[in-house]
C-alpha cells in the first residue's frame, strides 16, 4: 500500500462519521498530512453544515501551509449553502491535494480540481477511486440519473412467501433481522412502502432502538404509494415524528380523503402508467430526487416492489430469508409475470450473512446496459 493509499484509506474512513445524516449532499472525508504527520481530520456530517475540508484545516491551523490535503471526493467550485471549499484551501497554502474522485454535480464537476491546478496547487487524482465511488453510490446515481437510488428489502419464508393467506406477516424474520432493519432505516433518507403494506399493518415506519423500544433522533421521510387514496387518516404513520409524503393519482387527489390527508402529510400527484394502470414509479424516483433524496428504501409490499422489478428501477436488493414455510400465502413476487429465463432480472455482487437464525442476501441488481 502506497503512502497516498494509507492516508486515503483513513479518509475513508473519517467520511462515514456522516453515514445516514448527509443527504442530498454525499460523505466526504479529509486528511491534512505535513512532515509525515497527521495535522488535521474532518467529515461532512450534515447538509448546511462546513465540509470536510474545512474542518481538516480548521484543525491543522498553520500546519496547513504547505501540507498535503487527502480528500473522498473532489472539493466544490461553488457556492451553495457554505462558500467553495477551493477558496478554504487556497487561502491556508495547501502544497498538494490528492483526490479520490471527481464529483459528478454540474457546478463543481472537474472545476474544483482545475481551479486548484491553475492556482500552483499540485493535484492527483484517482487514488482508492472505486472505494469513494461505492461510498457515495446514492449520491453519485441520483446526480447521474435524475432519479433516487433503491434499495428494495424484503423477508421471505424458504417457501417463498412474505406473508400467509390472511395477509398476516408480522413476523417472518427474527429479532435480529428486524434490529438490522431498523439499521437501514436510520441510514437511508426515505422509506417507501405501498398502500396494502400500511392497510395491512398500520406501521409507523420509524426508526426504532428495539433494545431500548424508543424512536431514533432523525427519522426518515415516509412515503406511501397510494394511487387511489385510500390511507386512513387515523394511519400511524401520520401521526409518527417525522414527515410523511403520499403519492397518488390526479383523480384520487381531487376527493374529500385528499383534503383530511393533506391536513396530516404532504399529498403529491403523480402520472399514472398506462401498462398497469399504478403509479408512474419512475416519476416518483424523480420526485424524490428533485426533494433532494439520495436514496429510498423499499419495505413492502409484493405490488410495488413488483412494479420497481418490472421497470428495472432497483439498484440493490436485501432479503431476510427466515427458516420456515407455509403452505399458502402472498408470493414475495406478487404480480410479476415472467414467461422465460431471458426476462429474469440478473443480481451480482451477492453476499451472504446470518442474523440470528435468518440468512441473508444482498446483491446488486445487474444493469442490462452494461451487458
Amino acid at each position: 500500500m502506497t503512502e497516498d493509499e494509507r492516508y486515503m484509506r483513513l479518509a475513508l474512513e473519517v467520511a462515514r462519521m456522516g453515514e445516514g445524516q448527509t443527504s442530498p449532499n454525499p460523505m466526504v472525508g479529509c486528511i491534512a498530512v505535513n512532515g509525515g504527520r497527521i495535522v488535521g481530520q474532518g467529515a461532512h456530517l450534515m447538509a448546511g453544515t462546513p465540509h470536510a475540508e474545512v474542518h481538516a484545516l480548521r484543525m491543522a491551523g498553520e500546519d496547513a501551509r504547505g501540507a498535503t490535503l487527502y480528500v473522498t471526493l473532489e472539493p466544490c467550485n461553488h457556492h451553495g449553502r457554505t462558500p467553495p471549499c477551493t477558496d478554504a484551501i487556497l487561502a491556508a497554502g495547501v502544497r498538494r491535494v490528492v483526490i479520490a474522485v471527481l464529483d459528478v454535480d454540474p457546478r463543481t464537476a472537474g472545476l474544483g480540481a482545475k481551479r486548484l491546478r491553475d492556482a500552483g496547487v499540485e493535484v492527483t487524482v484517482g487514488v482508492l477511486e472505486a472505494e469513494a465511488r461505492e461510498l457515495n453510490r446514492h449520491f453519485f446515481h441520483r446526480v447521474r440519473t435524475g432519479r433516487a437510488y433503491v434499495l428494495l428489502k424484503y423477508a421471505m419464508t424458504m417457501s417463498g412467501h412474505v406473508a400467509a393467506s390472511s395477509g398476516h406477516s408480522q413476523y417472518v424474520s427474527g429479532e435480529n433481522a428486524r434490529a438490522d432493519v431498523h439499521r437501514l432505516r436510520q441510514l437511508f433518507p426515505a422509506i417507501g412502502v405501498g398502500i396494502g403494506t400500511v392497510l395491512a399493518d398500520d406501521p409507523e415506519l420509524t426508526a426504532r432502538n428495539l433494545d431500548e423500544g424508543t424512536r431514533c433522533g432523525r427519522q426518515p421521510l415516509r412515503v406511501v404509494f397510494d394511487t387511489s387514496l385510500r390511507t386512513p387518516v387515523t394511519a400511524k404513520l401520520l401521526s409518527a415524528p417525522g414527515r410523511t409524503l403520499i403519492l397518488t393519482s390526479e383523480r384520487a387527489a381531487a376527493s374529500e380523503s385528499a383534503r383530511r390527508l393533506a391536513e396530516r402529510g404532504d399529498v403529491r400527484i403523480l402520472p399514472i402508467a398506462e401498462k398497469d394502470g399504478h403509479l408512474d414509479v419512475r416519476a416518483a424516483l424523480q420526485v424524490l430526487a428533485a426533494e433532494g433524496v439520495n436514496a429510498i428504501l423499499i419495505e413492502g409490499g409484493p405490488t410495488l416492489a413488483s412494479t420497481l422489478l418490472k421497470e428495472r428501477l432497483v439498484n440493490e436488493i436485501r432479503l431476510y430469508l427466515a427458516p420456515k414455510l407455509l403452505a399458502g400465502g402472498l408470493s414475495a413476487m406478487s404480480g410479476v409475470f415472467t414467461g422465460s429465463m431471458e426476462e429474469a432480472v440478473m443480481l451480482k455482487d451477492c453476499r451472504t450473512e446470518w442474523l440470528g437464525d435468518d440468512l441473508v442476501l444482498t446483491a446488486n441488481v445487474h444493469d442490462r446496459e452494461e451487458v
